[in-house]
């Protein structure tokens, strides 16, 4: 009786063990899990757990997709955009349009599933390759997204914002979405004549072929799935943020395509299945929620992210590799033949373990440990005006002794909508946000009202939901400042280049406003082109560039901030300064030097670091109970020539 009870033992043992080396995937996330629950006491809950739900399901459910594709041999790179399409399409049919609810969300779907039976026809009709195919549809589907939505988000239909909601104040229906979906896949591979076909074309292509498989018709099939997942996902997408933004998911095609790799499919077809691909978004949710959770650098973040994924394929190609060598069979010398590949395999999983721990506890030993904790998500620090800030915020952190975990939420409203998510479920004492956009930090800032978490709004106010305060400049009143400035030089005459930011962000609108108004008052100036450079110094240089061509005598330029206008300096050579001023927008060091130097006539400054500074100061009084101003103006002036020194 003994003997058979070790046997089941020793049995059950193995299988596990079996389970966790025939699956690195599984291993990984399993290995992540145990290593944040012991750096972070505030992981292992059952609120945060379902964080990671919920910032997982997007990316899933893109994910369960796109394995359709990989496992055919195929790739799509399309599937973030189409996302964002389908969802502008839902929101601008259903208010602009005035069309029902159900019948929106039809032609989203429909949207969604044409953008993939295109993909479909090129790469198998066309005969272009899919990676050529799938990125030309990347940038068609995300211009018709900021065409239809005019580069501004649209807010969404309450019915349909119930799929960002949760059932009985717990259960998030992304969740229950993400898992609907993944059964869909596992049944789609698993049971029926189209998965078959998939794995076929993946395995061989030419031989699904001979077979009789009519492969051209399946692979339309295959990508009309994709576009079907993609359209699912952005609809999730927009209801958590309560709008469609034209210019959400970006990036997210890579995100879905290394969530299948490390699921354990091969980019070279013929292997995968949901499972995997579950577990490999999973492991990027808990990456991303864990390391916010660490208060690791959000620069480091990227590198940390990077390092465990290639880790987690390694694992999984090593097991691949092992695997083709004779295994553990029954006697002596099946089990001393598996012995080498399982310790091959069990090294490789003790270097994960090691690389996650030592990585994050290493990032992580610069943390104070001060009872009060602050988290501030910026919209992006690839921008010297966001970097600013968060030097300002730093320095009054430190000189207080405040606790301050500094996010970059790189433009992306769904990124931060997480940051915000964790920094809740953290409990942190405040939270100061600058929003990618208003109203997409609406859901979570509200989520921090419900657990008493005083929220400060940095630079851009949020929509629907309370805050303690908003600490800004005046973006509508400096692009006035911008147009008079510009206006008084050209003597209130002359032909005007608009460079403008990120299509969509609130910055952009509103100092575009405010030059607009601005300009209307000077009848004899003409603005002859208006075009976006996305707040790039690259992307100005390249678009003015373009704009001279086709635009003869224009006399002044208006950057809505300072890198565009350097990259419009540039393309401007010898005439900057001289007989075309150029203004630009944010005060920030090299926008100086170059007013100094007399090539940028002037730029409208916004002390980005005494705005990161009076946030902070307010965020920990309202953190003490204490009353703060509802909104906290830091001036905004034109810095020119004459009075650069005062701001150098």
């Amino acid at each position: 009786m003994a003997t058979e009870t070790l046997k089941r033992d020793a049995g059950g043992t193995a299988s596990l063990r079996r389970v966790l080396l025939d699956n690195g995937a599984l291993s990984a996330l399993i290995v992540l899990v145990v290593a944040m629950s012991l750096l972070s006491g505030d992981f292992l809950t059952t609120q945060n757990l379902l964080n990671v739900g919920v910032q997982a399901a997007v990316t899933a459910i893109l994910a369960f997709g796109v394995t359709f594709v990989i496992v055919s041999a195929g790739i799509d790179l399309s599937v973030g955009s189409v996302a964002a399409l389908s969802a502008t399409v839902l929101a601008w049919t259903a208010t602009s349009q005035g069309l029902p609810v159900w019948l929106a969300v039809v032609l989203a779907v429909a949207t969604g599933i044409a953008c993939g039976f295109v993909n479909g026809l090129l790469v198998s009709y066309g005969k272009l390759p899919p990676f050529i195919a799938t990125l030309a549809m990347l940038s068609v589907a995300r211009g018709l997204s900021l065409v239809i939505s005019q580069g501004s988000p649209i807010a969404f239909p309450d019915s349909v914002s119930h799929l960002g909601d949760t059932i009985g104040g717990r259960l998030p229906v992304p969740v229950i979405v993400m898992v609907a979906m993944g059964l869909v896949t596992a049944l789609v591979l698993g049971r029926t004549f189209i998965g078959r076909s998939m794995y076929a074309i993946g395995g061989n292509e030419e031989a699904a072929r001979l077979s009789g498989l009519r492969v051209k018709r399946q692979k339309l099939v295959i990508y009309a799935l994709s576009g079907l997942f993609a359209a699912v996902a952005g609809i999730v997408l927009a209801s958590r943020l309560v709008s469609a933004q034209p210019q959400a998911a970006q990036g997210y095609e890579l995100d879905a395509i290394a969530a299948v790799v490390i699921g354990g499919a091969s980019l070279a077809g013929g292997v995968g299945k949901a499972s995997g691909t579950l577990i490999g978004a999973l492991i990027l949710a808990v990456l991303r929620n864990g390391l916010n959770l660490l208060s690791v650098s959000a620069f480091w973040q990227q590198v940390v992210i990077g390092v465990v994924i290639a880790l987690a394929v390694l694992l999984d190609t090593l097991r691949r590799r092992a695997g083709a060598t004779p295994g553990a069979s029954s006697g002596a010398s099946g089990g001393i033949r598996g012995k080498g590949p399982q310790a091959v395999k069990y090294a490789v999983a003790a270097v994960v373990v090691a690389a996650v721990v030592g990585a994050v506890s290493f990032f992580n030993s610069g943390s104070s440990g001060t009872s009060t904790k602050i988290g501030m998500s910026l919209s992006t620090l690839n921008n010297p005006f966001f970097v600013q800030m968060k030097e300002g915020a730093q320095a009054e952190a430190d000189k207080a002794g405040i606790d301050l975990t500094v996010t970059d939420a790189q433009n992306d409203a769904s990124q931060q909508s997480n940051q915000l998510q964790n920094f809740t479920g953290e409990g942190v004492k405040s939270i100061i946000v600058n929003p990618v956009d208003s109203d997409a930090a609406g859901p979570a800032v509200r989520g921090a009202n419900k657990q008493d978490i005083p929220v400060v709004a940095a630079d851009r106010g949020v929509n629907k939901a309370e805050t303690a305060t908003l600490v800004a400049s005046d973006n509508v009143a400096g692009g006035r400042l911008a147009a008079k400035t510009l206006a008084e030089k050209l003597g209130g005459k002359g032909k005007v280049v608009v460079l403008q930011g990120t299509p969509g962000t609130s910055a952009s609108r509103e100092r575009g406003q405010g030059f607009a108004e601005g300009i209307k008052a000077y009848p004899g100036i003409d603005v002859v082109a208006e075009q976006p450079a996305d707040f790039d110094r690259t992307k100005g240089l390249d678009v003015m560039t373009n704009l001279l061509q086709s635009n003869k005598g224009v006399t002044g330029v208006f950057a809505e901030n300072d890198e565009m206008a350097l990259g419009a300096v540039k393309a401007l050579g010898d005439k900057a300064g001289r007989s075309v001023p150029v203004v630009g927008f944010d005060g920030t060091p090299d926008g100086l030097k170059a007013v100094e130097a007399g090539t940028l006539y002037a730029s409208v400054a916004q002390q980005p670091k005494e705005l990161g500074k009076i946030a902070v100061r307010n965020a920990v009084r309202a953190s003490q109970g204490k009353k703060v101003q509802e909104m906290v103006k830091v001036p905004v002036k034109v810095v020119m020539s004459r009075n650069v020194k005062d701001f150098s």
